[in-house]
């Protein structure tokens, strides 16, 4: 199907207006349909809407990849469908413990995905750094908190990443006299998140 075959089927069996250039739009990544878009685009492609998503990252790809209204999925979470609405527009939940691991159930999301989904990244990476540069026992418990791992999991991982940033630091230092700086743990610090999932392992 050429882009205007496509733009066709949108308009003829769903009523979605669009021009042949922006199904080339969508199909460069250059714009993203929205959710209504999507699910009509995957009806005429003959798919999924999870096909059409590369790799799931917010809470409504989520959904969406697996063919859920918000209404549907507010109510299997025990939220209601306003503040479910509220807390996917703004990328930012804030649901109580039950209520995510209800989110991660229906959406099939492992604890990685979870925190990227529910906007916890930033702060993870936060926590992580502090654990990394200072006492990372300090960070065991908030970290346990925000993460759905053991206790036993995240000391093991929050130990790893700080002996693996003092010994990049402590090498980095080693050179100081011929001109190096600590460039190598700023590297480290900047990718703390795929480090800690690396320690967490699978």
């Amino acid at each position: 199907m050429v882009p205007g075959h496509v733009a066709y089927g949108l308009r003829a069996q769903y009523g979605i207006l669009v021009a042949p250039e922006t199904v080339v739009a969508w199909e460069r990544g250059r714009a993203i349909p929205n959710e209504q878009e999507l699910t009509a685009l995957a009806g005429v492609l003959w798919c999924s809407p999870a096909e059409l998503i590369a790799a799931a990252s917010t809470l409504r790809e989520h959904r969406v990849a697996r063919g859920l209204a918000a209404e549907e999925l507010a109510r299997l979470v025990g939220v209601a469908t306003p503040a479910y609405q509220r807390m996917e527009d703004e990328g930012r939940w804030r649901g109580t413990e039950r209520q995510t691991a209800a989110l991660a159930e229906v959406l099939g999301l492992d604890p990685r995905a979870l925190i990227t989904a529910t906007g916890g990244d930033g702060r993870l990476a936060e926590l992580l750094r502090d654990a990394a540069t200072t006492r990372w026992q300090a960070y065991v418990k908030p970290t346990v908190k925000m993460v759905p791992l053991s206790r036993q999991t995240v000391e093991s991982a929050l130990q790893r990443l700080h002996s693996e940033y003092h010994a990049r630091m402590a090498a980095t230092s080693s050179w100081g006299a011929s001109g190096a700086t600590g460039d190598e743990g700023r590297v480290y610090l900047d990718g703390i998140i795929g480090h800690f999932w690396a320690a967490v392992g699978p």
